[in-house]
């Protein structure tokens, strides 16, 4: 192969290899959604014979429950993004603006989570010791401690990026602490704040696991959680048609909030080059 074609055949192979990691399983996921019972006993990737997406989405947001699923997990989702985001902004400019062996030492503890898996049993008995089990505060501290590191972590570096010309010319302004952070560092930082929220969010909102051993599952399961209930009480036994309709309908959201932070990535990125 010539010099020529390996440069551009590489980034073709490799669009190929992504397309058919992420396009044969959406393909197979839409497809069976749109199947009636029969066809989806065996999920494959052929057309439905007889297409039936509006009655099989029905049944998935009807029998599954979903509407109290989706309202929990904004009730889990929601405030656990926000609190990532303004503890992980507060101490992440405390970081690029602070130079000491202590607060170095306190940065290498807080994105040590980066490294170090959360440990599901003494989360559990932890909770249970401050009566947080089985209930959403609980599970909004679970995901705030797990994704916090990953939030300071791109922070910092952004922030430690901003010339700090800025912030001195608004205390020689007059302007206190909070209002050199309100009005210089948080506009300053959005596209790494929409980068952590789609992060966040993403995790959070797909999470069974921690959902499963922190909530427990009943009146308070998200959607994940929610999915796997009814599929193990064999409500969707047999029924891929009706388990692919509740993904694709739980995907959605996620979708949406990706599509509007990729955009404002893009504003933030370009504004600041403009600056």
């Amino acid at each position: 192969m010539t010099p020529v074609m390996w440069r551009y055949g590489r980034p073709a192979l490799v669009l190929l290899l992504a397309g058919l990691a992420v396009g044969v399983p959406l393909w197979l996921v839409a497809v069976t959604s749109a199947k009636p019972q029969a066809e989806s006993i065996e999920p494959n990737l052929d057309l439905p014979d007889r297409w039936q997406p509006g009655a099989n989405y029905e049944d998935a947001v009807s029998q599954g429950e979903m509407l109290r699923g989706f309202v929990n997990s904004l009730l889990v989702v929601v405030p656990s993004v926000l609190l990532v985001l303004l503890l992980g902004a507060g101490a992440a400019w405390v970081f690029a603006r602070r130079r000491s062996r202590l607060v170095s030492a306190a940065y290498a503890l807080c994105i040590s989570g980066l490294l170090l898996p959360p440990a599901v049993i003494t989360i559990v008995m932890e909770l249970r010791q401050l009566g947080l089990a089985n209930t959403r505060p609980g599970m909004i501290a679970v995901y705030t401690g797990m994704y916090l590191s990953t939030s300071i972590f791109f922070m910092t570096g952004f922030i430690r990026a901003i010339p700090m010309e800025l912030e001195e010319a608004a205390r020689m302004d007059g302007a206190s602490q909070a209002r050199i952070f309100a009005r210089i560092v948080l506009p300053l930082v959005r596209p790494v704040i929409a980068t952590a929220t789609i992060m966040v969010m993403l995790y959070a909102w797909s999470d069974v696991f921690y959902a499963f051993f922190v909530l427990g599952g009943g009146d308070r399961a998200t959607l994940p959680l929610n999915l796997y209930q009814v599929a193990s009480a064999q409500l969707y036994l047999n029924n891929w048609h009706l388990v692919f309709a509740y993904v694709v309908v739980m995907s959605l959201p996620m979708v949406a909030v990706f599509l509007v932070g990729q955009r404002k990535i893009v504003s933030g990125i370009t504004s600041g080059a403009v600056k």
